[in-house]
């Protein structure tokens, strides 16, 4: 059985955390495990379009980052990984505060995983549901100074 490493899972979270483009977008990892993931995303005025509502590829891209997560720790060490198909459902429309997206993975292949995520608002009601299809790429991966797992 695979036991991720805790202090793997640490700089992980770490490293996403000042990667630009989730900064950019005010989201964060917040939790990982195998096969499950957990993204929040501070939504503010950034985020919404000209009706006064979050932007429907902010939500898009909560689904396609809560999924990649949640995928991620069944990859290879050195591998990393793209979306190669997102489909999702907009279920209620949201104008401020915290997002969740909560990933899990539904099946890990060598090379190509299938995941869905569904996004909740502050109040944990259902903003949107997606499953993505995401292709492994082998030598793209993170360089992390610990292993992923614990041996």
């Amino acid at each position: 059985m695979l036991v991720p490493n805790p202090e793997y899972i640490n700089e992980l979270i770490e490293t996403v955390k000042k990667s630009p483009f989730p900064s950019h977008m005010c989201m964060q990892l917040t939790g990982i495990k195998i096969d499950a993931s957990e993204v929040e995303l501070d939504a503010g005025k950034n985020h919404l379009q000209p009706f006064g509502i979050i932007h429907g590829g902010v939500i898009a891209t909560l689904i396609d980052t809560a999924t990649f997560w949640a995928a991620f720790l069944r990859i290879p060490e050195n591998a990393g990984m793209v979306n190669i198909d997102l489909k999702l459902n907009y279920l209620k429309s949201v104008n401020t505060g915290i997002l969740t997206a909560r990933g899990q993975t539904i099946r890990s292949g060598r090379s190509i995983s299938y995941a869905e995520a569904s996004v909740f608002d502050a109040q944990g009601e259902l903003l949107a549901h997606g499953t993505s299809t995401l292709m492994t790429l082998p030598d793209k991966g993170l360089s992390l100074s610990v292993p992923k797992f614990i041996e």
